[in-house]
């Protein structure tokens, strides 16, 4: 199940598989954002409701622009997005309509973010577009911080593991709602 190099697993995403990997300061499970089976399998393993929504990722901001409408933010309100990205900010946007409520849940917006980890770079380039990031845990669990907590949790559930080092984040990403500038978490 360990694959030390992203790119390996491209592949096992695009073929509506559930990988782990890490991010700034947490194991997360990913899936590829197009494929609402995926989506659901992720939300089955983790034990999570489809109405709490989940994250985009990605390598740059152009990734994240087919599933955001962008045509509702003010310049100012984008520019506060940009003066933070990459990093470990995750933005509320509104949602591109027709987006899956998988991923949004019983939202009209969309939690995205520009990382700064070089996995999640590695692993977004290689793919092509954002990938799905939620902590790797059962609900209620604390997230998973090692290759080793994920497989206590997901062995034989997920179909791949990125190995690597957890970015120097002590806490997971601050979330902002763009519109408002509100710090949700």
């Amino acid at each position: 199940m360990l694959q030390q190099d992203p790119g390996a697993l491209v592949e096992t995403v695009l073929q509506g598989g559930v990988i782990a990997y890490p991010t700034e300061a947490v194991y997360g499970l990913g899936c590829d954002p197009d494929n609402d089976e995926a989506i659901q399998k992720l939300l089955d393993l983790k034990q999570r409701p489809w109405q709490k929504g989940l994250i985009l990722v990605a390598s740059d901001f152009s990734q994240l622009t087919p599933y955001i409408d962008c045509s509702v933010l003010t310049e100012a309100q984008m520019q506060s997005a940009f003066d933070k990205w990459p990093g470990p900010f995750t933005f509320i946007m509104p949602k591109h309509p027709g987006l899956s409520s998988l991923l949004s849940g019983q939202f009209d917006s969309l939690a995205v973010r520009v990382s700064n980890h070089p996995g999640v770079q590695a692993l977004c380039q290689a793919l092509g577009k954002p990938i799905v990031s939620t902590s790797a845990n059962l609900t209620g669990e604390e997230p998973a911080l090692t290759p080793e907590e994920v497989i206590r949790q997901f062995d034989g559930k997920i179909d791949g593991l990125v190995a690597g080092s957890l970015g120097a984040e002590p806490k997971p990403s601050t979330i902002i709602d763009v519109i408002s500038g509100k710090i949700l978490r």
